[in-house]
């Protein structure tokens, strides 16, 4: 292999390393939104257990203030029908009470579901707490972990951008190194690629002519792919 596609099958080897760091800083990061969106949901689900636990109780204070409001006006129509001297208005008031003493019966019914559902909304809340706290402490340790990795590739990108500036200056031919990067962004990230035995372009995959397959072996002069124009290696 000529040594100008030697130094150029390094450069590629190291811009496509580059070019996968960089992907990877830009992957990690949604990584970490994505873990703290599953915190999001498990918070969201605490915050609702207890919304609609608190819904429960104040709809329970209510009904046990209207079951005060109605034992109170039986009382007082008690009172007035021990006070009346007349049939009819007694039969009223007795009608008015018993009236009355059904709806507390139906509101106290309403209650007694109202403080079994409050047993169950207890639960919820408690189930809602421990996964919360559980999903708390992977998302924790996960995004920890990422956050390790994203400094560990910047570093590593940061060393690799390095180590290609000095591969850059190895190369002496100005016009090839600018065929190179032509390629290397036409050809994503495959400018430089093996011909194989049966004259075979590993990037395009088309088969090359013999003379370039025979220019490829020789190393005489860079060959090109006929059909991608990459630069071929044996």
């Amino acid at each position: 292999m000529r040594d100008d596609v030697k130094q150029l099958l390094a450069l590629q080897d190291t811009d496509q390393k580059i070019q996968a760091l960089e992907s990877e800083l830009v992957r990690i990061p949604q990584l970490q939104e994505a873990a703290k969106e599953r915190l999001a949901k498990d918070t969201e689900s605490l915050a609702t257990a207890k919304s609609n636990f608190q819904t429960n109780e104040i709809e329970i204070k209510n009904l046990e203030l209207d079951i005060g409001t109605r034992k109170n006006t039986i009382d007082r129509l008690k009172n007035q029908q021990f006070e009346t001297k007349k049939n009819d208005e007694y039969t009223k008031l007795g009608q008015e009470v018993i009236r009355y003493e059904k709806e507390v019966d139906d509101l106290e019914t309403r209650e007694l579901e109202l403080m079994e559902k409050a047993d169950d909304l207890r639960s919820k809340i408690s189930d809602a707490e421990q996964n919360l706290a559980q999903t708390q402490g992977l998302v924790d340790e996960e995004i920890a972990e990422l956050q390790a990795r994203l400094d560990d590739r910047k570093i590593e990108l940061a060393e690799t951008k390095t180590a290609r500036e000095t591969l850059v200056t190895q190369v002496d031919d100005e016009d090839l190194l600018d065929t190179y990067h032509r390629l290397y962004n036409k050809r994503e990230s495959q400018a430089v690629v093996r011909v194989t035995s049966e004259r075979i372009c590993t990037s395009c995959h088309i088969q090359v002519t013999p003379a370039t397959f025979a220019l490829a072996q020789s190393g005489t002069a860079i060959a090109h792919c006929d059909n991608c124009s990459a630069i071929l290696f044996p």
